[in-house]
């Protein structure tokens, strides 16, 4: 039985992950008001002991951390904007998915209100809220983050990265381009093997091992690309890695696959031989990453 005792949380929106939020908050013994846009989804969380409210602005006046965990960024300013009067004075965090750049907005849009602003990014589905594996990165208000620490520990391990209000959400997206990169190419496998009988779960076998083996390679590619020099002790050149991308794209083409998740890379690493760089380790496609975000700044 814990002694704590945590300030009261809202939490402003009602979708899977932020049902599991609040779930969480009340299992624990937090004093939880909820609100959803859309009505009718507050029953589970109600059930469980969270206090509905009827409004955006009485369920603010029912906590002091406040948490929005809502559709996008716009969806945010639609839900907080008529209400910053109640805001003022209040913690508020947020847990929406928004870009770097959409996070400092909305923690400049706070500050000018006097609402003490704490960007956060869930690494987690909802099913593992508060469960081994859960994490979430924070940013901005190092003063939330302390004050709050015992009532964020309870959602999963919180980790703190700056006052640059956007650096959790740069993690946050970062991480997740890993992830989407990885599931299109195993989307791209299971579709080959799939025209020759073999399931995708069989599939998911074998490919859960050999990524997880090759997972074991991304500190040696790191070592290099923070070094900086893509010609010396060089594994795999970026000719070798274009005929084995070119070979992948003939076998999805004869197999009647796309080959768009590999596509880009693929388009990539060609740029990059035709600047004179196939000789370089294929490390160096984050320095055509680079310069291809330039250009189009």
């Amino acid at each position: 039985m814990t002694n704590i005792q945590y300030s009261p949380v809202t939490v402003l929106g009602l979708g899977a992950m932020g049902r599991a939020l609040a779930i969480r908050f009340v299992t624990a013994g937090v004093p939880t008001t909820v609100w959803n846009r859309t009505p009718g989804r507050d029953a589970e969380v109600a059930a469980a002991g969270a206090i509905p409210a009827a409004t955006a602005g009485a369920a603010v006046r029912g906590g002091e951390l406040i948490v929005t965990v809502l559709l996008d960024h716009a969806s945010v300013h639609e839900t907080l904007d008529p209400i910053a009067a109640e805001l003022a004075g209040k913690q508020w965090l947020n847990l929406t998915s928004t870009s770097p750049e959409q996070s400092r907005e909305l923690a400049a849009w706070a500050a000018a209100r006097g609402i003490d602003f704490l960007d956060g990014g869930i690494m987690a589905v909802p099913a593992m809220i508060g469960g081994p594996g859960s994490s979430i990165l924070y940013s901005g208000s190092d003063s939330v983050f302390q004050a709050q620490r015992q009532t964020l520990e309870l959602l999963g391990s919180a980790e703190y990265f700056g006052s640059d209000p956007g650096l959790a959400a740069l993690w946050d997206f970062a991480l997740l381009s890993s992830m989407y990169a990885m599931f299109g190419g195993f989307f791209q496998g299971a579709a080959l093997m799939g025209t020759a009988g073999v399931t995708a779960s069989e599939f998911a076998t074998r490919a859960t091992a050999w990524v997880a083996a090759m997972t074991q390679s991304l500190p040696a590619f790191a070592k290099i690309i923070d070094g900086g020099d893509y010609t010396a002790d060089v594994f795999q050149d970026l000719v070798f890695t274009k005929s084995a991308l070119d070979a992948l794209r003939g076998t999805a083409a004869d197999a009647g696959v796309t080959f768009e998740p590999l596509g880009g890379l693929a388009a990539l690493v060609d740029r990059q031989i035709e600047a004179g760089h196939g000789a370089a380790a294929f490390e160096r496609t984050v320095e055509e990453l680079r310069a291809t975000t330039s250009s189009r700044r």
